[in-house]
């Protein structure tokens, strides 16, 4: 398995919760420590079917630096597949160069 793959099944291994929108109103203190105390994502219905998703500020962040890193890993695996690499040696020397001249 790649560690794209691998990142992807770990990112949502969060425990899920469905509750009525009726709840988000009636019960919004609670819905909140479920996100923040029990990292539940708490899945919100209206009409019995999903709206939205409430999750703690802090697995939101989370999250979203998983995507960017993901995205990084993507870009540089197409770099890989399609020879848009170059060897290490010639990258270093290059910022090196731009250090010295006093562009980086």
């Amino acid at each position: 398995m790649s560690i794209l793959k691998t990142e992807v099944i770990i990112m949502f291994a969060q425990q899920e919760v469905i509750r009525p929108s009726a709840d988000l109103r009636n019960h919004y203190n609670e819905i909140s420590r479920q996100c923040r105390e029990d990292n539940e994502a708490v899945i919100i219905t209206v009409n019995g079917r999903g709206d939205t998703v409430s999750i703690s500020y802090e697995e939101y962040k989370r999250m979203k630096a998983r995507i960017e890193l993901l995205e990084i890993l993507a870009e540089a695996d197409e770099d890989v597949k399609y020879g848009r690499v170059a060897p290490m040696k010639n990258t270093f020397d290059d910022l090196r160069s731009l250090l010295k001249e006093g562009k980086a």
